[in-house]
């Protein structure tokens, strides 16, 4: 998938990505720029990924990564909902912290205790 380089929308596409494409333009029999419009892309970056396969440039290297259908949670996706449940614990404990200081300072006031006056 892409991934946005700079604030002008400058986007870097992965190998595996180009290669897919390339070997897609290759193995359909329909023009180049319909698949490059159904993929979303502009038709000459399409034309010259399709020239950087047959230069030898652009070639998918080996990964040991595997590819799964359904997705898994990510460590980024537990740690998201860590921080969450923390933050969630910090502002319980931050009420009772000033629960507790409140009522200190209403046991330390004498005019506070004595409601007979």
């Amino acid at each position: 998938m892409p991934k946005i380089l700079s604030e002008e929308r400058v986007v870097e596409y992965s190998t595996e990505f180009k290669v897919r494409v390339v070997a897609l333009t290759n193995q359909l029999k329909v023009d180049t720029t319909t698949i490059a419009n159904i993929i979303g892309l502009h038709p000459v970056m399409v034309y010259r990924w399709r020239q950087e396969s047959r230069e030898g440039k652009l070639v998918e290297k080996p990964s040991r990564r595997i590819s799964m259908a359904k997705t898994t949670k990510t460590q980024s996706q537990t740690d998201d909902k860590e921080i969450r449940r923390l933050k969630k614990q910090v502002e319980k404990l931050q009420k009772e912290n000033d629960f507790l200081k409140k009522w200190e300072m209403y046991l330390k006031d004498p005019k506070l205790k004595d409601s007979r006056s």
